[in-house]
């Protein structure tokens, strides 16, 4: 006889059992849903990851197909002819692919030194007083819209290099052989080393925010056992900071040689707008996308509107030459590392 309010072990078990058995379709159907939320999540992202696929290949079809007309007047001669004649109908590229391959190249032989040592300067010699007042500053340049660099590119820094620089750099250079054609010409103020600077003060944020991110990720160990050993800030850097944030720093500097190549509107104010080549950078000039931003809207004709969708494609084609050319360093930069 048991005592009273006990319960015998057969009806605990026979109640734990039917319990566990209202549990399994519980759980059952728990598990059912995180499968089918899994299965949306998947294809979800996959649609996404196609969509982007099916959009790239649509650019480019449409490019091909828009240029197809001109290409097949022109041929080969379209990307080696300077002249560029709305009238008569006998346009060639070699004139904007030069201005937009000089004005980048220029841009990022400025901005990368100048965004590394204001990386450097940042991480490892600022006071913290003064980080953050630089640096909200550098992240403001890269918030201005590209409009109101050309506007003051146009009416203020123009008007300024012409008045300073560009005659400063005629008198010097104007009679050194070889470098008297490079910086030939009368100061006109507007020109390619114009928007060069222009570009290079556009690109500098992209550059130092990156390049300040991947120095700051260095292990405070690895610096702290440089200095303990005798190095200088320039040894630490040179030999610790820059070797280890490698692989950042080159994507930083693509990153902002993507955004020169592709830059519009500050250019088109500054540079000129001229389709002719020149061995002074004081002249002025033009690049792809200028000369699209100009003209698409007065095209008239399908021959004038072919050309112009087919210095898009070239565009195209620089850009992807040039970010394929950073992926392979990137690897090989990788590989060496291990």
């Amino acid at each position: 006889m048991q005592p009273a309010g006990r319960r015998s072990v057969v009806d605990v078990a026979l109640n734990g059992d039917a319990a566990g058995a209202g549990a399994v379709p519980s759980r059952t159907k728990m598990l059912d849903r995180l499968r089918l939320g899994d299965a949306l999540f998947h294809h979800l992202t996959r649609t996404a990851a196609v969509g982007v696929l099916i959009l790239l290949s649509g650019v480019i079809i449409s490019l091909i197909y828009g240029s197809l007309p001109a290409l097949r007047a022109f041929g080969f001669n379209f990307l080696i002819e300077e002249r560029w004649n709305p009238v008569t109908e006998k346009f060639g590229a070699l004139a904007p692919i030069y201005g937009t391959i000089v004005t980048a190249f220029l841009a990022m032989l400025i901005a990368v030194p100048i965004g590394l040592l204001i990386s450097v300067f940042l991480t490892e010699l600022c006071p913290l007083w003064l980080r953050r007042p630089i640096g909200v500053a550098i992240e403001l340049l890269a918030g201005i819209p590209s409009i109101i660099y050309g506007i003051w590119g146009l009416f203020v820094f123009a008007p300024f290099l012409q008045e300073t620089l560009q005659p400063f750099l005629i008198a010097v250079f104007g009679q050194i052989p070889g470098l008297s054609l490079l910086f030939a010409g009368p100061p006109y103020g507007i020109g390619i080393l114009t928007a060069a600077l222009i570009l290079a003060i556009m690109v500098l944020p992209f550059i130092t925010s990156i390049s300040r991110e991947v120095f700051e990720s260095v292990p405070t160990v690895l610096k702290e056992a440089a200095y303990g050993v005798g190095c200088t800030t320039w040894e630490v850097v040179r030999y610790v900071v820059l070797p280890f944030t490698r692989v950042g720093v080159i994507g930083g500097i693509m990153l902002g040689l993507g955004r020169a190549l592709g830059e519009t509107m500050a250019v088109t104010f500054v540079i000129g707008n001229a389709h002719r080549i020149s061995a002074s950078i004081l002249a002025p000039g033009t690049t792809i996308s200028a000369t699209i931003a100009n003209e698409f809207t007065e095209a008239v004709g399908d021959l004038y509107t072919s050309s112009l969708i087919a210095l898009g494609l070239i565009l195209f084609a620089i850009t992807f030459v040039v970010l394929a050319i950073a992926r392979y360093l990137l690897l090989r930069i990788q590989r060496r590392l291990g």
